[in-house]
C-alpha cells in the first residue's frame, strides 16, 4: 500500500473513523452491547507550551466537517477566539463540547483533537508574533518544514492568527488570498548574476507582484542592496535579507548598516524584510528597524496545543444528566463567559444562570449532525482576532469559576 500513495490519509479515510486509535473501536464495540448512552465530552487545555496563559484556537470548522451527518450536537468557541488557561487552577475553559451518544463519535476523537492541537498551535504562535509585532509586515513562509499535506492547514491557523500574508499556493487558495513571495537563492544562482536575477524578475514576473530583491547571496548585503537599487530603480519596493546563522554576525547592525546606505542614496522608501530563523525575540530585536518579517518554521512547526477530549456528563435515556469526570478533572457541563472589557473570563455549569455583562463564548454550531450557524470568511476570522489582540494589550486576562 505505501508503495501506491503518499503516506496520507485521505478525506473519506478521516470521515470513516480510519485514523483513530484502535482503543476507541473496542470501546465503540462494548457500549454498543453494554450501556450506549448519551455524553457529553469536553475539549481543553490546561496550560500552554510556552508557559503562557493564552491562546488562539483554529480547527473548529474543520471538526465540524468531520462531524457533520452525525447524530450529535456541537457547541464551540468561534474559530480564531482566543481562549485562555491558567494551571493554578481546577478550572478550565473548554473550546469545544460534543453531546451525543458515545458510540457515534468515539472513533472520532482522534481526528478532533489533531485538528485542534495542530492547528491551534500554529494560529497562537502566529498570534504571538502578531502581538509582538505590532504593526509590522508579517509573511508565512513555513509550509516546507511541514508535511505538505497539510499546508492549507497551516496557512490557515496563521492567517487566522494574524500573519499577513502566506506563501504557499494551495495555502492561500484556501484562504481566499494571493500567495506572496520574493524569490529564491536558486534563481540567482542558476542565472548566475545577482542584477540579470532581479531584471529578469521584474521583466517577467507580474506587475501586480512587488519588486522585492533578495540581497545576500553572492556579497555582502549591504553591497547586494545598493546595486538591487541601482538595478531595479523606482521599480523596486523592498529587499530581502535571509542571511545565514554563520554570516550573521551583530544582524541589527548589519540592517542598521544597509539601511543608512539606501537612506543615503536617496532611497529610505526600500522596505527592509528579514527571514532565517525568525522567531519571537528576533521580531522584538528587530522590530523598530525593519518593516517585516518572513517567518518559516517558528510558525509551521509550532508545538501542539495539549488538548484533552473528556467526558464530564452522562444523559440517560429518560433526560436524566449525571455529572461524571475522571480524576483530577472537574465535572459537568459548562459555559464559558467573558467580560472582553477586562478580558475576565468565568467557567460556570451550563444550567447555572447566565452572568451580567460577560459574553457566552460558546455557541450552538451543530444541532443533531447539521451546521446550524454561519461560518465565518477567513478575512472575518482575522480580523476578530486581531481586534482581541489590540483588547488583550490593555488587559490583564484571568480566568476564574463559580458554581
Amino acid at each position: 500500500m505505501y508503495k501506491e500513495r503518499f503516506l496520507i490519509a485521505e478525506d473519506e479515510e478521516i470521515k470513516k473513523g480510519l485514523t483513530t486509535d484502535v482503543y476507541f473501536l473496542f470501546t465503540e464495540e462494548i457500549i454498543r452491547k453494554k450501556n450506549d448512552i448519551g455524553v457529553v465530552m469536553e475539549i481543553y487545555t490546561r496550560s500552554f507550551p510556552d508557559g503562557r496563559n493564552w491562546g488562539v484556537v483554529s480547527g473548529i470548522y474543520e471538526v465540524l466537517k468531520l462531524l457533520e451527518g452525525k447524530p450529535v450536537n456541537v457547541r464551540a468557541m468561534e474559530e480564531g477566539t482566543i481562549f485562555l488557561s491558567d494551571p493554578r487552577t481546577v478550572a478550565y475553559e473548554p473550546v469545544l463540547q460534543i453531546e451525543g451518544r458515545y458510540s457515534d463519535f468515539a472513533k472520532f476523537e482522534n481526528p478532533v483533537l489533531g485538528f485542534l492541537c495542530s492547528m491551534s498551535g500554529v494560529a497562537t504562535r502566529a498570534a504571538r508574533l502578531r502581538f509582538i509585532a505590532e504593526d509590522r509586515l508579517l509573511l508565512s513562509f513555513g509550509s516546507r518544514r511541514a508535511h505538505p499535506a497539510i499546508a492549507p492547514a497551516i496557512e490557515w491557523s496563521a492567517f487566522i492568527g494574524g500573519v499577513d500574508a502566506v506563501s504557499n499556493v494551495i495555502g492561500a487558495e484556501f484562504i481566499g488570498q494571493k500567495p506572496a513571495g520574493t524569490m529564491p537563492h536558486s534563481l540567482i544562482l542558476i542565472l548566475g548574476d545577482q542584477r540579470e536575477a532581479w531584471k529578469a524578475f521584474d521583466e517577467i514576473v507580474d506587475k501586480t507582484v512587488p519588486r522585492i530583491a533578495l540581497v545576500d547571496t553572492l556579497y555582502d548585503e549591504k553591497t547586494e542592496a545598493i546595486m538591487a537599487a541601482e538595478t531595479l530603480g523606482k521599480n523596486l519596493y523592498g529587499i530581502r535579507m535571509d542571511t545565514p546563522g554563520s554570516r550573521k554576525g551583530n544582524w541589527r547592525r548589519i540592517i542598521d548598516e544597509v539601511r543608512w546606505e539606501l537612506a543615503v542614496r536617496g532611497r529610505s522608501d526600500i522596505k527592509i524584510i528579514v527571514s532565517g530563523n525568525v522567531d519571537d525575540t528576533v521580531v522584538n530585536n528587530l522590530k523598530d528597524i525593519v518593516d517585516g518579517f518572513g517567518v518559516g518554521t517558528y510558525i509551521s512547526n509550532a508545538p501542539s496545543v495539549d488538548f484533552s477530549g473528556k467526558v464530564v456528563e452522562l444523559i440517560y435515556p429518560n433526560g436524566e444528566r449525571v455529572p461524571r469526570a475522571k480524576r483530577g478533572d472537574i465535572s459537568g457541563k459548562k459555559q464559558v463567559y467573558r467580560n472582553w472589557e477586562t478580558f475576565e473570563d468565568v467557567v460556570q455549569l451550563d444550567r447555572s444562570k447566565p452572568l451580567e455583562n460577560y459574553e457566552p463564548l460558546l455557541k450552538v454550531f451543530m444541532e443533531k449532525g447539521k451546521i446550524t450557524k454561519d461560518l465565518l470568511s477567513p478575512k472575518e476570522i482575522r480580523e476578530r482576532t486581531l481586534k482581541q489582540l489590540n483588547l488583550l494589550r490593555n488587559a490583564q486576562p484571568k480566568v476564574t469559576w463559580k458554581i
